[in-house]
């Protein structure tokens, strides 16, 4: 089936965050978030997408602070979705933990900078594969940057629970896709990566940024399904950058194997257009006011912590690409994404 191409998307498309000119988000959601990354290892895993959602939001608002205040609410309504416990990815109410106990404040303690090089270590354990389509990367990367920026959040409590979170994904698996009707999901571990398959090792985190782009505006339109999605492959690069951009460039080029292999596995997945239906792109683009005052954005499935994370992280690629073309592009096609 025939897709329409992302520059068939019509309306102008906008500049990038990061080059936004004072409408912030406010700076509660950030402590939130980090309390509920920390608190995340109690429910599970994949809990980590409530406190990275919502730190990721608070990060968008700090980038670009004169944002149409329609914007920032818009983003701020979202995470307060996510914090009344909306997503898919919210602890079930008889856990061992609520979600209004995840973002719940800690006690107050004395912080410690020096632990946030901990959280390095932990990665540094499991950064060497794809792990959960890149989450300990990108829950790693968000927790890094927000105790880096804050250093008053660092207190024992916070680090010894995002340590604990990020040693969850130790051994896990790369997570699975979808092959079709006829051979349904695969756990990646089961899936033969072919030595021509034309995905040459990243050169350096620039490469890897520019290979990503083009991929999300080649692809965005199809409907491949599994291993986190271009989603996840935007971000698990993303985090990488920001490792490296927030003290420790030597752990994220040790991650750039990881990630190649995730973007392999991604690249296996067949086009599922026919038997799933097509994808498509959001009316207008979600950094500008009438996305949030057109009607409610889309919240099916994941998109609800994934929307304002996956902006957060494309724009950390995009600042490292200088194809003005390129970029323009894939601005459009992020709304297939959104």
């Amino acid at each position: 089936m025939r897709h329409a191409t992302p520059d068939a998307v019509g309306g102008a498309s906008p500049l990038p965050l990061a080059s936004c000119a004072k409408a912030m988000v406010d700076f509660e959601y950030l402590i939130a978030g980090m309390n509920a990354l920390a608190r995340a290892h109690r429910a599970g895993s994949m809990s980590g997408h409530l406190g990275a959602a919502v730190a990721a939001g608070y990060f968008i608002g700090e980038r670009c602070p004169d944002a149409d205040p329609a914007v920032v609410e818009g983003i701020e309504a979202e995470l307060n979705a996510v914090r009344r416990g909306e997503s898919v990815f919210s602890p079930p109410a008889n856990g061992a933990i609520s979600v209004a106990e995840m973002f719940a404040p800690f006690p107050k303690e004395a912080a410690d900078e020096t632990a946030i090089a901990t959280l390095a270590e932990a990665l540094a354990r499991n950064i060497d594969r794809p792990r959960q389509s890149g989450h300990n990367v990108i829950f790693a990367s968000i927790a890094v940057r927000g105790l880096t920026d804050h250093p008053d959040l660092a207190t024992p409590a916070r680090v010894d629970g995002l340590r604990k979170l990020i040693a969850k994904f130790d051994g896990v698996t790369p997570g699975n896709g979808d092959y079709g009707p006829n051979r349904g999901r695969i756990d990646g571990r089961k899936v033969t990566l072919s030595d021509d398959d034309g995905v040459a090792p990243y050169q350096d985190l620039t490469d890897m940024a520019t290979r990503i782009l083009t991929e999300l505006v080649d692809h965005a339109a199809e409907r491949r399904i599994g291993f986190g999605g271009l989603w996840h492959v935007v971000n698990h690069a993303a985090a990488l950058v920001e490792l490296a951009q927030y003290g420790f460039p030597d752990l994220a080029a040790a991650g750039l194997p990881a990630h190649r292999e995730h973007l392999r596995l991604w690249k296996t997945l067949p086009d599922l257009t026919a038997s799933r239906g097509a994808e498509a792109p959001t009316a207008h683009d979600p950094r500008t006011a009438v996305f949030w005052t057109d009607g409610d954005p889309r919240r099916e499935g994941a998109r609800l912590t994934h929307r304002v994370k996956t902006l957060y992280g494309y724009d950390e690629l995009a600042a490292l690409v200088d194809d003005a073309a390129l970029k323009e592009r894939a601005n459009r096609a992020l709304r297939y994404l959104m």
